[in-house]
Formats: C-alpha cells, structure tokens, sequence
C-alpha cells in the first residue's frame, strides 16, 4: 500500500522539493495557495511516475483544514508522514516598529495555524505516523522580532506534542535545513550571493534520510 504524506506549503521552496523527493514512494497530498506553483509540482510528481492530491487552500482558514482533513481521513483514513514547511516571513523591523497586520499575519500562520493542524492531523497520524517541522532559529536577532518570536513559538508548539507523544505516538521531529535560495529568505537578505546557498533539492536530499528513518 502507497504510503500518504501530507505537505503543507508544499508550492515552492523546501516543501515543493520534499514533494518531488518522496514522490516515488508516497503519495503527495500538497498544500499551498499558489495554483499555479501546485500544478507545476503536479506535473514534476507527474513527471517522475509519482501521483500527488493538490489542495489550492490557505492554512489559517479553519474550516478549509478542517474539511481537508475529514477528505483524507474518508480517503485514505490515515496519513504515514506530515511536513510542515508552511511559514510566513514578515518584513524585518525594529521591535518598536513591527507593523500590527505583519504580527497578526506571522501569529495567523505561524503560530495559530499550526496549533490547529497538530489537533486535526495528530488523529490521521495516529501512533505510527511521523510530523516533521523544520526550524529556523531567529528568536533575538535585531530585526527579526515578528518572525523570530512566532517561528519559535510553532517550533515550541512541536517540542511540546514531540514530548507529550513519546509513548503514544506519532513521532514527532524537528529539523533545521541549510540556507536556501528561497524567497522568504531572500525577504530577508535581497542582497545575498544566493551561490552560495544549498539549492533545495539538494537540501531535501539531504534531509530526507532523517525523515524517513525509523
């Protein structure tokens, strides 16, 4: 039986090339907002003799994953993995200065978001399955105070369900990738020599030994 993993912000970036990398062993269901990036995904899966469920759905909309999830669990019944590469990178500002609408966007799918997803995919996942998040450690650097402060409170949010399910299940992990050429982190260095950044395949390469052991 084809194995499901769930990847949302799965359109570009560390999630889109996580998606190429499992696709011959899973089953991609991919989630992001961008149409046009998840029908390019769909035909790279495609491509490569892989098959991937795309659904065009923004993550801070409640009853969106809620109905997501229901369609898997009547589907499937489960999923074996959940990667959470979904992020939003507010403009730097000093913390005086951070703009009311970046905060509540960073709470909004930072923080708020991903403490819905953990409650509606921890039952899909039940005790076998894995949750994958990836950190990116900016608490306390200057100009970092909207995305620093709410990036460490989801990676908080997964060590605290990885510490509360080492006996029940799912496993629960927590990875720090290299820098990338993404375009959040081009918002937050437009000038940076990107040669010198780890392409994201190569990235997703690398990682995915770690996701997929035992």
């Amino acid at each position: 039986m084809t194995q499901i993993a769930l990847i949302t912000g799965a359109s570009r970036g560390l999630g889109a090339a996580l998606a190429r990398q499992l696709a011959p062993t899973h089953h991609i269901i991919a989630v992001a907002k961008t149409v046009g990036a998840l029908g390019e995904l769909d035909d790279a899966i495609q491509a490569a003799g892989g098959a991937a469920t795309l659904a065009p759905m923004d993550i801070t909309v409640d009853a969106a994953m809620q109905q997501l999830c229901r369609g898997i669990f009547d589907r499937w019944g489960k999923i074996d993995l959940w990667l959470h590469t979904a992020v939003h990178a507010a403009p730097l500002a000093p913390a005086g200065h951070i703009g009311p609408k970046d905060l509540t966007k960073s709470m909004a799918i930072n923080v708020e978001a991903t403490a819905r997803l953990i409650a509606y995919v921890s039952p899909l996942l039940g005790q076998t399955g894995k949750a994958v998040f990836f950190d990116d450690p900016r608490g306390g650097q200057q100009f970092f105070g909207a995305y620093g402060a709410t990036k460490a409170a989801q990676i908080a949010l997964a060590r605290s369900w990885q510490a509360e399910s080492v006996k029940t299940g799912p496993l629960v992990q927590i990875l720090t990738p290299a820098p990338m050429p993404t375009a959040t982190r081009a918002r937050f260095y437009p000038g940076e020599d990107r040669s010198t950044l780890t392409e994201p395949m190569a990235e997703a390469a690398r990682l995915l030994p770690q996701i997929l052991a035992d």
